[in-house]
C-alpha cells in the first residue's frame, strides 16, 4: 500500500496487521478466543446457534452481542493477513472511481474502491468479507488494476456506501418533470424513467429524510403551496415546497404506499409502509388528517438498524441505570415511563425488555403499534376495530401465565386497573403514561379514577425522560457560562470556575459516593471553566448538533412517597419529597451531560423548560 493511503487509513483506525503479513489458517472462532474478544461459553453458544440461522460464526457472535463487528473484522484480518480499519471518512474516497461502480454491485459485494495508483496500476479497496475473492477479482478487471484489500466492518462499509452514493441522488422537483432519480440511487420503489413525477417526488422525500436521519416527514397543505418539513433531532426544518395543484396526487401516492383508502378524504386514516432504503430496513407509520386547506400527511420513520436496545447506550447515568435494573428484575410491581410523544419512551421499554429477556421468563406485550420485533417475546398489535385494545389484550394475557407484561400505554381507567391487578397478583408490568414528570404519573393514575392506596401499593418506580440534542463534535466551541446560568442549571459556580465541576445533586454510585464528571467514550470534556456551545458546520447541517441522547429522572416509591400518594397529595409535594430523598430531576441530569461535554446549556434549558 502506498504511503498516502496507509497514512490515511492509520489516521482513521489501526491497521491490523500490515499488508503482506502471513495469514493465520486457524478458524475465526479460535482467533476471537485467542485475541480475548469472546469467551469459550459465548463461542460454544454461537456454534450451536449459527446453523439455525444459516450464518457464519462471526455473524452469530455479533447478532448475540458477544462481540462487535469490528472485533470480528480484526480476527478476519489476522486470518487472511490483511490490513483492517474501523472507519473511513467519505471525503477520502475517490468519487471518479465510485462513478464506475453500480451501487447494486457495491452493496451485494460490500466493497468500495477508495484510490487507484495509475502508475503501479494498484486499486485500493475497502471490503467487509475477504471470503468473496471472486468479486474482488472482478473489480480488478473493471479498473484494470491489481486489487489491494483493506478490511472494514460490514456496518461501516454499508454506511460508507450509503453516504457516498447518496451524494449522487438528484433532488426531484415537480416543476421539472423531465428530471428523474437514478434507479440505483434509491431503493424505495425503483422509479423508472416512465414513472410519473409524483412517484419520484414522494420517493425522493422519503429517501432524503432517511439520509438526514429524520424522525418525521410533514407534508402540509397551505393556501397556495405544499410545504414539506422534516424533523431532525427533534427540531423541524423546511426542506421543500411544491405547487398546491399537486397535493391530491401526492396524497394519493402516499396512501397507496401505506395501503389506505384513497377515496376517503373526510376522515383521518393510519397506515404503514415498510421499505428498504439505502440497504436499511425502515418502517414508516403514516397518518392523514383533513385540514382547512386539504389533507395533511405525517410519515414517521423508524430505522430498525439504528435502534439502540440497550440501557447502557441510551444515555442513563450510573445511579439511574442501577435503580432501573433493580426495578425491572423485581418479580412484581409496576414500572412506568413518562414523557411527551417522541421522548423515547418506547425505546426505553424495549431496552428494559432486552435486558431481562431470558428463556426462563414468559414475556408478553400489547403495543400500538409493534415498532420493533424482539426475539423470544410474544408481541400483540392493538386493533380497536375488532375490540383488541390495551385493556382487552392485557386481560387475556393473564390467562397465559406471564412473568412480565409490557403495555404500550395506560390511557384509561380500565387499562390502569387491570395493570394494577396484574402487578398485585405477582406480575411485573412495564408501561408508559403521558405526563411531564415522574411525580405527576402518580397523580395522573388517581385522576383516572384509580384508588390512591392501589396506586401506592402497586407502583415500584417511575421514570420521566426527554431527548436532547448532542453538540456536534466537529464544530463545537468553548464558552464561559455566567454564574447565574450555572446556578439555574444546578451547578456550583465556585467549584466550576475553580476547575472542579460539581453538581448540587451529584451522580451517586452503588457505594453511595459522588462520581466525578467523566466524558463518555468518543466525547471530550470542555476546557476547565468552560462548557461547549453549538456553532454549526456542513456535517451537522448548520445546526451545531448531531444525534440525540436522553435525560432522565427516576422516582422510586419510598415509604414517604407512598404515604403522600395514599393521602392523595399533589404532584409538587411528591416531587419535593423525592428530591429531598436524593432524586435528580431532568434538569439535574441535563446539567451532568453539559459538564460531561455531551450537549449545551441552551439545549438543556430548552428541553427542561417546564421545570423553571
Amino acid at each position: 500500500m502506498d504511503t498516502q493511503v496507509a497514512n490515511m487509513l492509520s489516521a482513521t483506525g489501526p491497521l491490523i496487521p500490515a499488508m503482506g503479513a502471513r495469514p493465520d489458517v486457524r478458524r475465526i472462532g479460535t482467533l476471537l478466543l485467542e485475541m480475548g474478544f469472546v469467551g469459550s461459553d459465548a463461542l460454544d453458544e454461537a456454534l450451536a446457534a449459527q446453523h439455525l440461522e444459516d450464518e457464519r460464526v462471526g455473524e452469530t457472535l455479533v447478532r448475540l452481542k458477544h462481540c462487535t463487528d469490528w472485533q470480528v473484522t480484526q480476527a478476519l484480518a489476522k486470518q487472511f493477513g490483511l490490513p483492517a480499519t474501523e472507519t473511513m471518512p467519505a471525503d477520502e474516497v475517490d468519487d471518479e472511481l465510485v462513478e464506475q461502480l453500480p451501487i447494486g454491485y457495491a452493496r451485494s459485494s460490500m466493497v468500495i474502491p477508495i484510490k487507484l495508483d495509475t502508475e503501479l496500476r494498484v486499486l485500493y479497496v475497502l471490503a467487509a468479507d475477504p471470503n468473496r475473492m471472486p468479486d474482488l477479482d472482478d473489480l480488478g478487471q473493471v479498473y484494470d488494476a491489481e486489487v489491494q484489500v483493506t478490511l472494514m466492518p460490514s456496518s461501516s462499509v454499508g454506511e460508507l456506501i450509503n453516504t457516498i452514493y447518496s451524494k449522487r441522488a438528484k433532488d426531484v422537483d415537480l416543476e421539472k418533470k423531465d428530471e428523474a432519480l437514478d434507479e440505483e440511487d434509491e431503493d424505495i420503489l425503483h422509479a423508472s424513467a416512465e414513472d410519473a413525477p409524483i412517484i419520484r417526488f414522494v420517493n425522493s422525500l422519503i429517501f432524503n429524510a432517511s439520509k438526514e436521519k429524520a424522525s418525521d416527514i410533514h407534508i402540509e397543505p397551505g393556501d397556495r403551496e405544499i410545504v414539506v418539513r422534516n424533523r431532525v433531532d427533534g427540531v423541524l426544518h423546511e426542506v421543500k415546497r411544491a405547487p398546491k395543484a399537486y397535493l391530491p396526487s401526492v396524497i394519493a401516492r402516499v396512501k397507496i404506499m401505506a395501503g389506505l383508502n384513497i377515496a376517503e378524504k373526510r376522515l383521518p386514516q393510519d397506515g404503514r409502509i415498510r421499505r428498504k432504503i439505502a440497504g436499511k430496513e425502515v418502517d414508516m407509520r403514516v397518518a392523514t388528517v383533513p385540514t382547512a386547506h386539504g389533507e395533511r400527511i405525517t410519515i414517521r420513520l423508524l430505522d430498525k438498524s439504528a435502534m439502540a436496545l440497550s440501557l447502557e447506550v441510551i444515555g442513563m447515568a450510573p445511579d439511574h441505570l442501577r435503580v432501573v435494573k433493580e426495578t425491572i428484575h423485581r418479580p412484581h410491581g409496576i414500572f412506568l415511563v413518562t414523557g411527551p410523544t417522541g421522548s423515547g419512551k418506547t425505546t426505553t421499554l424495549y431496552s428494559c425488555l432486552s435486558e431481562i429477556n431470558k428463556p426462563d421468563l414468559n414475556i408478553l406485550t400489547v403495543e400500538d403499534p409493534v415498532e420493533y420485533q424482539l426475539e423470544g417475546i410474544s408481541q400483540v398489535q392493538v386493533q380497536p376495530k375488532i375490540n383488541l385494545t390495551f385493556a382487552s389484550g392485557l386481560r387475556s394475557f393473564l390467562r397465559h401465565d406471564p412473568d412480565v407484561i409490557m403495555v404500550g400505554e395506560i390511557r384509561d381507567i380500565e387499562t390502569a386497573e387491570i395493570a394494577i391487578q396484574a402487578s398485585l397478583t405477582g406480575h411485573l408490568v412495564l408501561s408508559t403514561i403521558h405526563t411531564n414528570d415522574a411525580a405527576t404519573g402518580i397523580t395522573r393514575l388517581v385522576d383516572m379514577g384509580v384508588q390512591p392506596f392501589l396506586v401506592a401499593s402497586s407502583l415500584v418506580a417511575l421514570q420521566a425522560q426527554r431527548l436532547l440534542r448532542r453538540v456536534c463534535a466537529h464544530c463545537r466551541g468553548a464558552h464561559v457560562p455566567l454564574a447565574v446560568e450555572l446556578e439555574e442549571m444546578g451547578v456550583d459556580p465556585e467549584r466550576f470556575f475553580d476547575g472542579v465541576p460539581s453538581l448540587k445533586r451529584p451522580v451517586i454510585d452503588e457505594n453511595n459516593e459522588a462520581l466525578a464528571v467523566v466524558a463518555p467514550e468518543g466525547r471530550q470534556l470542555p476546557p476547565s471553566g468552560h462548557v461547549w456551545e453549538a456553532k454549526g458546520c456542513d456535517r451537522c447541517g448548520g445546526t451545531g448538533y448531531a444525534g440525540r441522547t436522553g435525560v432522565y429522572e427516576v422516582l422510586t416509591i419510598s415509604e414517604e412517597v407512598r404515604r403522600l400518594a395514599i393521602r392523595n397529595a399533589d404532584a409538587s409535594e411528591i416531587k419535593a419529597a423525592a428530591v429531598e430523598a436524593g432524586m435528580r430531576t431532568l434538569r439535574d441530569d441535563g446539567a451532568h451531560k453539559v459538564l460531561a461535554g455531551m450537549t449545551t446549556m441552551e439545549e438543556v434549558m430548552r428541553v427542561t423548560a417546564e421545570e423553571s
